[in-house]
């Protein structure tokens, strides 16, 4: 049914959550599995030489950051047998860095995570799923941790 999962991971144990999910379907159904990171590459902005060195540290905290999620991934992803494609992308919104991977990747079926934030929070970060909800052209499989 679906031969292409993608899962998006931010390193949490949500993102987790969804890549056992995504393993259970990819055994029931012989899927393919690939699990993505979105690094924002300007999350700041700024003037002068000093914006420069700020960006250059990010970025290098930001890969560092993705690598770990992406090997949390692949072993999570490994220990329930499944073998796990990964990528970085780069995307200033990050659900439509998902999006696209998806559609790149041929992806029939977007496993993601759910953090499940309420109120103000919600209102101050905002909700990855909620806009991978409403701009994805294949289904969308929530989790929740």
């Amino acid at each position: 049914m679906f031969q292409q999962i993608l899962v998006p991971v931010d390193g949490s144990d949500t993102a987790l959550a969804a890549i056992g999910r995504a393993a259970r379907l990819a055994q029931a159904f012989g899927s393919r599995v690939s699990a993505v990171y979105v690094i924002d590459p300007y999350p700041f902005a700024g003037v002068g030489t000093d914006i420069a060195f700020a960006q250059e540290q990010y970025l290098t905290a930001a890969a560092n950051e993705a690598t770990a999620a992406l090997d949390a991934a692949r072993t999570a992803a490994e220990a329930a047998g499944v073998a796990l494609g990964t990528q970085v992308v780069e995307g200033h919104a990050i659900h439509r860095g998902i999006v696209d991977t998806a559609e790149s990747l041929g992806a029939d079926l977007i496993v993601i995570g759910s953090h499940g934030r309420k109120g103000l929070e919600k209102l101050v970060l905002g909700s990855v799923t909620q806009s991978v909800l409403a701009d994805a052209t294949v289904p969308v499989l929530v989790v929740r941790d």
